[in-house]
């Protein structure tokens, strides 16, 4: 009905916590690379740890750590990847109990390294490249992100990417409307659906089992606008949606703006995406994301104001 609060989506569970029920959980970028699209994002050892701790004092509930950049670069090798980050998942784990950590990594022996040092959840972006990577984070309890990248291979660009044009769509979430663009929209909920479906058939909790549309990945500008728009879409699978936007080429393209000035954007598509009952918010920018997040989820009504005085003191 029109002017309903749109329905909230599936809490996070991860190694039997249930994080954030009443606003969602934000997940703080944590880049060990020296060339991460993002400058303030780029991360030796001593600067990663000073960035894990800054994430944890502005409300970040996990933090994921990369090792390497997601778009084209100069090869890093499995060993490499690992000595950038397993020895930072360990530290995290010590000196931040209270902290999940998520590993960003497409390959196996990377996410078992870092399984082997207690990290919660694995963050594969690039939608099951290696099928062993599932397997592990079964093996180990741990969540995983089942993501879409159209069939792209890792560390690539998308160029002149199409999807088939979509038969009409109607039902609760998905609008009544033709939309050819729904054609990437068709994609992605076949893709993740497979994933997560395998995910929990091999054991994880459906709760630690995260989908996410993987904005930019696989899509031009157009795909990943409309992926914010049918978040719902995403939301009725039943599981966790995370919404990784922070800065991206689609909010650039946008505004016509660098990296560097795409927070306004990054909010904007973020406060969409948690109305419409995204869960999970892969984010450069910690406390401003956190208090969007927070707004919006009390706008919705999840989470009351934390002092409402006005008019009544």
């Amino acid at each position: 009905m029109p002017g309903r609060v749109p329905p909230a989506g599936a809490p996070l569970r991860l190694r039997d916590r249930v994080i954030g029920p009443d606003r969602p959980v934000v997940m703080a970028v944590v880049n060990r690379t020296p060339d991460s699209f993002y400058a303030p994002a780029r991360h030796d050892d001593a600067s990663a740890d000073a960035a894990v701790a800054r994430a944890e004092e502005e409300g970040a509930d996990i933090v994921d750590l990369g090792g390497v950049r997601a778009g084209r670069g100069p090869r890093v090798e499995p060993d490499e990847e690992i000595a950038r980050v397993v020895p930072l998942v360990a530290r995290v784990r010590r000196r931040h109990p209270g902290l999940l950590v998520s590993i960003d990594t497409w390959r196996a022996e990377v996410a078992r390294a870092a399984a082997d040092e207690g990290v919660d959840l694995v963050n594969d972006t690039w939608a099951g490249h290696d099928p062993r990577l599932v397997e592990v984070a079964a093996e180990r309890g741990l969540g995983v992100v089942c993501s879409h990248t159209g069939g792209a291979r890792p560390r690539t660009d998308p160029f002149r990417v199409a999807y088939p044009r979509s038969a009409s769509r109607s039902g609760p979430g998905t609008g009544d409307a033709f939309d050819e663009v729904d054609g990437v929209l068709d994609d992605v909920v076949a893709t993740v659906s497979a994933a997560a479906a395998r995910a929990v058939s091999l054991g994880i909790d459906p709760g630690s089992v995260l989908v996410d549309p993987t904005h930019d990945f696989g899509k031009n500008t157009w795909h990943s606008l409309h992926l914010v728009r049918r978040t719902q879409t995403l939301v009725a699978l039943g599981h966790p949606v995370l919404m990784a936007l922070s800065r991206k080429d689609f909010v650039g393209e946008s505004l016509d703006l660098p990296a560097e000035e795409r927070l306004e954007g990054t909010l904007a598509a973020t406060s969409v995406a948690a109305w419409l009952g995204a869960r999970v918010f892969r984010a450069h920018d910690v406390a401003a994301t956190r208090r969007t997040l927070d707004m919006v989820a009390t706008i919705r009504g999840d989470r009351p104001p934390v002092r409402a005085v006005r008019g009544l003191a």
